[in-house]
C-alpha cells in the first residue's frame, strides 16, 4: 500500500474573514471594489470616494455597507438600500451590491455577507430582503436560490428622470 504524507493531501484553508459594518477608513478599498464589480458587468463606475463617503457616513446616510475583511484588507462587500411597500406597510432592504474579490470566491464569504445583510435588515425592522441579478447571470441566480431567495417575475417598466 502506498503511503501519502499529510502535506500531499492537505487542502488550502480559507483565510479568516471578519464580517462587519463599513467604517470611514474603508472608503478607498470599498470604492475600488465597486469599480471592479462595474468592470465585471462591462460597466464603468462613475462614482467617487467622496460620494460614497457622503452616502455612507454623511449627515443623511443613504445606504449602508457591510465588508468582509481578510488579513490583507477588504475582500468583499455588500451594499444595502432601504425599500418600502406602501400598499402593504412593509419595510425592506435591497441587497444592491454583493461582491467578493477574485481569489476569495468559493470559500463562503458571499454567504456570510448575505447572512449579515439579513441580520441588518431584521434589526432595522424589515419584513423582506430583495436582490436582483442580470437575466443571463445564471451563476448568481443559482447562488441566490441556494440562499433561499425566491425568484419573482419582473413586471412593468421602470422609468427615470434626471433632476439636474
Amino acid at each position: 500500500m502506498l503511503e501519502i504524507e499529510d502535506s500531499e493531501i492537505s487542502l488550502m484553508r480559507p483565510p479568516v474573514v471578519t464580517i462587519r459594518a463599513a467604517k470611514p477608513r474603508d472608503i478607498c478599498e470599498l470604492h475600488e471594489m465597486i469599480g471592479l464589480l462595474a468592470a465585471h458587468h462591462g460597466d464603468i463606475s462613475a462614482s467617487t470616494p467622496e460620494q460614497l463617503e457622503r452616502d455612507l457616513f454623511g449627515p443623511t446616510p443613504w445606504i449602508s455597507a457591510i465588508v468582509a475583511e481578510g488579513s490583507d484588507g477588504l475582500i468583499g462587500y455588500a451594499i444595502l438600500v432601504p425599500l418600502y411597500r406602501a400598499q402593504e406597510g412593509k419595510r425592506g432592504m435591497d441587497l444592491h451590491h454583493l461582491f467578493v474579490r477574485d481569489g476569495h470566491r468559493g470559500h463562503g464569504t458571499g454567504q456570510l455577507l448575505v447572512d449579515r445583510a439579513r441580520e441588518t435588515a431584521r434589526i432595522a425592522g424589515c419584513d423582506y430582503l430583495s436582490v436582483s441579478a442580470a437575466t443571463g447571470n445564471l451563476k448568481a441566480h443559482r447562488f441566490y436560490e441556494q440562499m433561499d431567495f425566491t425568484p419573482r417575475p419582473v413586471t412593468g417598466m421602470r422609468y427615470m428622470q434626471a433632476l439636474s
